[in-house]
């Protein structure tokens, strides 16, 4: 399990953290992103893209909902919920990407996840705050994933206490 602090001081650095999540994480996972807007949960996810092999430029699918990369190690699942509210999220039945029903299982990244009314049981919190000229992010393991190991994020990270 995972619950650590991390300071990003550049945007390499915050696509550094996904990079390695793509890297490390199986498919299966659901990264639930929060943080006002340009906290870097964009950032974040292009770096993810890049650590699983996705070579497709990763954009924010803010006026699309989802976009799909099926390309790299496993598939990735790209949501912004930035223009919905949380009624508006319950009826689109998200719950088919992290429960791998009708799509590939893959790893889902979902941006505004606070207005999620229902989350997978388990999953990682990532909360990306604004400090003056760098991030903070945050990461919890939240539920019963015993598959991760995450051990490889401190390589490269720099680790602060949460």
């Amino acid at each position: 399990m995972i619950n650590g602090s991390f300071i990003l001081k550049s945007l390499e650095e915050t696509q550094g953290l996904g990079t390695i999540l793509g890297q490390t994480l199986p498919a299966g996972h659901v990264l639930l992103l929060e943080g006002d807007l340009g906290s870097g949960k964009t950032s974040l996810v292009q770096g993810l893209g890049q650590g699983l092999g996705i070579s497709d430029a990763i954009v924010s699918p803010t006026f699309t909902l989802i976009n799909e990369y099926h390309e790299g190690r496993v598939p990735l699942y790209h949501l912004d919920l930035y223009r919905l509210t949380p009624q508006q999220v319950d009826e689109l039945y998200l719950e088919t990407y992290w429960q791998g029903v009708e799509v590939p299982p893959g790893i889902v990244a979902i941006e505004w996840s606070e207005r999620l009314l229902h989350r997978p049981s388990d999953y990682l919190l990532i909360e990306l705050l604004h400090q003056e000229e760098v991030r903070r992010a945050t990461l919890r393991l939240i539920g019963q994933s015993s598959d991760v190991d995450l051990e490889q994020l401190t390589l490269g990270m720099k680790s602060t206490s949460a």
